[in-house]
């Protein structure tokens, strides 16, 4: 039996991408139909941005590890959060955590690296990209990054959180990722994290001047070999 998939969700189009991504491409591996076991905890965003917004990191910490000891509860094996920003809180829970959790960005630059890229553009939110979630990460695997400039740090935030979170999809912000991530193609970098998991919804292959680092699907591959082999930890 393949092991139980827990997801510590945030923001509900993020997470309900991820989770479809472990059903859907389940049966590739697991033949018709199938896929593992999975169970989603979510608080309301609003109690998450709350905390955010003023810059209790703490605090939201203590809403991932609720949801992470409901998920035990339950018959989780490990667990997955498909949100970049709040795993900028992991190291105020980690200690304390009931199940072994994957980490988005150790997803990703192990991606980044298998494909040989070496210098990588960051998009998401203003908290994620200023962070050292995806620097920490990247660099221990001896990749480069390059963040946004200041003012496309508040407008691609403001994108996510305006409209993506919502379900809203414009042409004008597919354009404007579009002309963010032609700069940093032209400053040097050979790919981009889509470091916002609401990102890939309107940003691909297809329509990104770069070769595109999808976090969100690349976690709910990941989360699905680990279930299918077993390699979960308690």
């Amino acid at each position: 039996m393949p092991h139980h998939i827990g997801i510590v969700a945030c923001s509900a189009e993020g997470a309900a991408l991820c989770y479809r991504t472990i059903c859907t491409e389940g049966a590739q591996i697991l033949g018709p139909h199938g896929h593992p076991e999975v169970s989603m905890h979510t608080h309301s965003l609003a109690a998450y941005m709350q905390c955010i917004y003023s810059g209790d990191w703490q605090g939201v910490g203590e809403l991932m590890l609720s949801s992470a000891s409901k998920l035990a509860s339950i018959g989780a094996d490990f667990l997955v959060c498909p949100d970049n920003t709040i795993h900028q809180a992991l190291p105020y829970i980690e200690p304390r955590l009931p199940l072994r959790w994957l980490h988005i960005a150790e997803v990703v630059a192990a991606q980044a690296a298998e494909h040989g890229f070496r210098r990588l553009g960051l998009t998401g939110t203003r908290y994620l990209v200023e962070s050292e979630i995806y620097p920490e990460k990247l660099s221990a695997r001896g990749l480069e990054y390059m963040r946004p400039n200041t003012a496309e740090r508040e407008e691609v935030n403001r994108i996510i959180m305006d409209e993506l979170v919502y379900g809203v999809f414009k042409p004008e912000a597919v354009a404007y990722l579009q002309r963010v991530i032609g700069r940093m193609k032209d400053e040097g970098c050979d790919a981009v994290v889509l470091g916002c998991t609401e990102i890939p919804l309107i940003m691909n292959e297809s329509n990104s001047p770069l070769p595109t680092l999808d976090s969100t699907r690349l976690l709910a591959r990941a989360a699905l070999r680990r279930a299918v082999q077993g390699q979960s930890k308690t």
